[in-house]
C-alpha cells in the first residue's frame, strides 16, 4: 500500500499518523529510536506491507499486468490502490478526505525533525496535496514518473499508465474486495501491537 492507505489504516492520533508514514522512510531496528507510539505505528506499517504482499487478491492484481512490467507492478499497484482509496474515501473512512489530509499536513509540517528523505519531501507533499490528488487518475502519471526517476532502470515503468487504463475496472474490483480485509487485519494487528 502507498502513503494514503498507511495513514488511513495506522490510527488517527498524531504519533500514529507520523509512524504510519515513517514506515516508508525508516529502515532497520527501531528499539528506542522513536517514541513507543511511533515505533508501534512503524511496526504496523511493516505488518500491513507483509500482509498485502502475500494476499491472494493482490497477487491476482499483479498477475493482470503484462509480463514485461511484472517486476515493478507492485509499485504501480500501490499507487493505483491509493487512487482507489482516495476516489472511494467515503466508503472506507469517516469525514471528507480534504479534512483528513489537511489535518495530516498540518501535523507533518509542524514536525521539527523528520527522517531525512521525508524531511526533503514533506513540504512538497503538503504544498501540492499529494494525498488528495490521488483522486484524479491522471495524476498517477506524474506520480509514476517521479518514482521512475528514482529507479536504476526507469524505462521499466514506461507504459504503466497504459496498463492501468486497460486494467482500471478489474483492478478497482480487486481493491474493493481486498481493502475491507486489509482494514480488518490492520485493526487486529494494531490491538496485538498494543498501539
Amino acid at each position: 500500500m502507498n502513503y494514503l492507505a498507511h495513514l488511513h489504516l495506522g490510527g488517527q492520533q498524531p504519533e500514529e499518523l507520523l509512524g504510519s508514514l515513517y514506515g516508508d522512510f525508516v529502515k532497520g531496528r527501531l528499539q528506542g529510536r522513536f517514541s513507543t507510539a511511533i515505533e508501534s505505528a512503524i511496526q504496523l506499517h511493516r505488518s500491513i506491507d507483509v500482509f498485502t504482499d502475500a494476499h491472494p487478491l493482490v497477487n491476482q492484481s499483479l498477475s493482470r499486468f503484462t509480463q514485461t512490467r511484472r517486476r515493478y507492478a507492485g509499485i504501480v499497484l500501490d499507487v493505483f490502490f491509493d487512487h482507489c482509496l482516495a476516489r472511494d474515501w467515503s466508503q472506507y473512512a469517516e469525514g471528507p478526505l480534504e479534512r483528513f489530509t489537511s489535518r495530516f499536513y498540518q501535523l507533518l509540517v509542524a514536525q521539527p525533525q523528520l527522517p531525512e528523505r521525508l524531511a526533503d519531501i514533506a513540504p512538497h507533499m503538503a504544498a501540492h496535496d499529494w494525498l488528495g490528488s490521488y483522486r484524479d487518475f491522471e495524476v498517477l502519471e506524474r506520480v509514476i514518473s517521479g518514482i521512475a526517476r528514482r529507479l536504476s532502470r526507469p524505462e521499466e515503468l514506461n507504459g504503466a499508465m497504459h496498463d492501468l487504463r486497460a486494467l482500471y475496472e478489474p483492478l478497482s474490483e480487486d481493491f474493493n474486495a481486498f481493502y475491507p480485509q486489509l482494514q480488518a487485519f490492520a485493526a487486529r494487528e494494531k490491538l496485538s501491537l498494543g498501539a
